[in-house]
């Protein structure tokens, strides 16, 4: 959600680079996950038609062909429309987040206005449910907003907050989520754990981005990886299962593998070209077709 000074976006993806200056070289963490297949027509065609059966104007539009032209066009796009709004809600609450820990470790920060931000789109209820949780938690935030690289494997990202929780150092990544009908918070995708995983298999954190200087992760040694999911009915943590980590962890590297392979191709060049058809000439007279030949020798 968040946009990292050093993130770029590219043909291949989001993908960062060592400094301000510096080329782009690797992929981030959500990049390589979003080579997982996903299977999300159901979804869409259930957000185009929630949307055409909710128009006000439809009763109107019944009588006119391209009125109703326009009213499923505007439909096929309300998938895309919820996905921005979500993407745009997620950033508010994530800048929220971050900027709570900022104040708590003494820092400059914004809080007060991403927070009456927050209420200008109605949504303060999100915040609110934040601050209970990290009062309850006692969270002591250590870095948030922070960037990591593994050159081993050959990625980047940015975890949202390092902190530590009832003596524990936990590396936690903050989802804003819906609300379901039950009032509870909805639940959280599993790909949250290759995601964290990531994050702790780091081999260097993001000391100054312009200069480009980087230090050993601090961070990696046992964690607890937190997933916490924010509504605004509740704020609901889960820890990653400790056991199954290392086959989240192969799954990641080899979706990397494959982001790898994906880029090549594209890398590679025009994969389907056009086939002009043959030239014939006196030399060279078009070819019999003996089917046609042996048919027509049959009738006769």
């Amino acid at each position: 959600m968040t946009a990292p000074l050093l993130a770029h976006a590219t043909d291949y993806g989001r993908m960062y680079a060592r400094s301000t200056t510096e080329q782009f070289s690797v992929p981030s963490i959500t990049t390589v996950i979003g080579q997982q297949a996903h299977a999300l027509d159901g979804w869409f065609s259930y957000m185009g038609a929630s949307s055409l059966a909710a128009d006000p104007e439809l009763p109107a539009l019944l009588g006119s062909p391209a009125r109703i032209r326009q009213a499923v066009n505007k439909a096929a796009k309300a998938a895309e429309a919820y996905r921005d709004q979500a993407a745009a809600r997620g950033d508010r609450v994530h800048t929220y987040c971050e900027q709570v820990a900022l104040r708590a470790l003494g820092l400059p920060h914004r809080m007060q206005d991403c927070r009456e931000e927050l209420a200008a789109h109605g949504e303060q209820a999100f915040a609110a449910r934040f601050d209970e949780w990290w009062e309850l938690y006692r969270v002591e935030p250590l870095a948030p907003e922070i960037t990591v690289w593994n050159k081993t494997v050959g990625y980047a990202g940015t975890l949202d907050l390092v902190a530590r929780i009832n003596g524990r150092i936990c590396l936690i990544d903050y989802k804003t989520k819906g609300t379901t009908r039950e009032g509870t918070v909805k639940a959280l995708d599993d790909k949250v754990v290759m995601q964290l995983v990531a994050g702790m298999k780091a081999e260097e954190s993001l000391v100054d981005p312009i200069a480009g200087q980087w230090e050993p992760w601090a961070y990696g040694d046992n964690p607890m990886l937190l997933a916490v999911a924010i509504g605004e009915t509740e704020v609901r943590p889960q820890r990653a299962n400790p056991e199954i980590l290392k086959h989240h962890w192969w799954k990641f590297c080899a979706l990397r593998r494959v982001w790898e392979m994906n880029a090549d191709v594209v890398a590679a060049g025009q994969a389907l070209l056009p086939v002009a058809p043959p030239v014939y000439s006196a030399a060279n007279p078009a070819p019999v077709d003996s089917a046609r030949l042996v048919s027509s020798t049959k009738l006769a």
